[in-house]
């Protein structure tokens, strides 16, 4: 007996509706006169695995206007305003905080997450929750948990310290700040630092590096070059690197082939990012994201990361990668009918790979992890940035919900409003 049924299901990245089964928490196939204890019919809505978070702050999430607000909306009054946070984190605020937001992302259909955790503490607060949450969620979000310097590794005292206790603890990830440090010089040898130490640990790496609008700001090309010299390829991932948007373009051109050949995987996130860069412009204003276009033309997998969830440097967001998608659509200018479906691509499986999430996507005899939009077609998901009506994890629904219903009252009659094509 088949578990489940779902009919008329439109497979992202496919023209035809696709009926599938559930069974023992894999997909399998099935014809039209198979049943099922339960069968649902999803009415041609689009259908993609999970989506994938590949870079926030669940330690910060839901702290905005803690202990005061970040009145001039910048990163450095944000980093100033976190550092005074960070006085007052205990296990239990951490925890509550982040158990909410983690319930928020399940519902928007995220599955897997990587989450930086600030370790410019002594105590090691924020770590020390997040590494017991980890294995009360494990099997319904699974999380990766990054060690992040953010007042820096060099620049703060002990911070090189912090890190290595950071990997003991139970970090699955190591991070980093190098446009942060009080130098060039610490900079490039942070990144240095940070790859020996993963390398040596056996763990991956994920560096904010050069996540402001200085052109001079250029250690990504350090972690490209130590990733090819330590044979780290596709366990390395670049985040934000905004720098890259001013570039000359020769440099960029150079570097571009570098992070190809490295194998980098690379974050943009365009929410947090589209409102704090540029801060020193006075017109055009930059943009505040990556050469995400020209990196994946040289073949770099690129994804989209949320990065901040009502915290002081972003007061907006309830984790929804589909958002941070949305905007680049428009930032990115990637409205092309082949760019819209990259998108959902750039928050499923590009981060997935870069995540190393095992066993992920849509296939026979995979397993029935999935999310189910409220929506036709890549296209119309973003649009409309679609609910999320079925999540699935292992053939268990793991979130539903049920579609609003909109009516006008047009020419005197109360009518049904669909945001569809007709």
């Amino acid at each position: 007996m088949t578990d489940m049924i779902l009919r008329n299901a439109q497979l992202a990245g496919t023209q035809t509706l696709t009926d599938l089964g559930v069974r023992d928490g894999r997909l399998i196939e099935v014809g039209p006169a198979d049943t099922a204890a339960e069968i649902i019919d999803l009415g041609g809505r689009l259908v993609t695995p999970p989506l994938v978070e590949p870079h926030i702050h669940l330690d910060a999430v839901l702290t905005v206007g803690q202990p005061r607000p970040n009145v001039s909306g910048s990163l450095f009054e944000g980093i100033a305003v976190w550092a005074d946070r960070v006085a007052d984190l205990s296990y239990a605020d951490v925890q509550d905080r982040v158990r909410q937001i983690l319930r928020w992302q399940l519902a928007c259909g995220v599955q897997h997450v990587r989450s930086h955790v600030d370790v410019c503490d002594p105590q090691l607060r924020a770590l020390h929750a997040l590494v017991d949450l980890r294995e009360e969620v494990r099997g319904v979000i699974d999380l990766q948990l990054v060690a992040f310097p953010q007042q820096g590794i060099f620049g703060f005292d002990g911070g090189a310290d912090l890190m290595r206790k950071a990997v003991e603890l139970g970090a699955d990830v190591v991070g980093g700040i190098p446009h942060y440090e009080l130098t060039r010089e610490d900079g490039v040898e942070s990144v240095r630092f940070a790859m020996a130490l993963a390398d040596e640990h056996g763990l991956a790496v994920d560096i904010h590096c050069d996540e402001t609008d200085d052109d001079h700001s250029r250690f990504v090309e350090v972690m490209a070059a130590e990733t090819i010299r330590r044979g780290m390829s596709g366990r390395v991932t670049a985040s934000h690197t905004t720098a890259m948007h001013s570039y000359n373009s020769a440099y960029a051109y150079r570097l571009i082939r570098n992070i190809a050949r490295a194998g980098l995987h690379m974050v943009t996130n365009p929410l947090d990012n589209s409102v704090l860069q540029g801060r020193f412009d006075t017109g055009p204003v930059r943009r505040g994201h990556t050469r995400v276009k020209e990196l994946q033309a040289a073949g770099v997998n690129v994804c989209i990361g949320h990065d901040s969830v009502m915290d002081p440097w972003y007061p907006l967001g309830y984790g929804d990668p589909l958002q941070a998608a949305f905007v680049l659509a428009h930032l990115g200018q990637m409205s092309g009918d082949a760019e819209l479906r990259r998108l959902i691509e750039m928050i499923t499986v590009n981060p997935a790979a870069a995540l190393g999430v095992p066993d992920y996507g849509l296939r026979m005899g995979g397993p029935a992890d999935l999310v189910v939009f409220d929506a036709p077609t890549e296209a119309d998901v973003l649009r409309l940035i679609a609910p999320r009506t079925l999540v699935l994890r292992g053939g268990k629904v793991l979130a539903r919900a049920t579609p609003a219903q909109h009516t006008v009252r047009w020419q005197g009659v109360e009518e049904p409003v669909n945001f569809l094509r007709s």
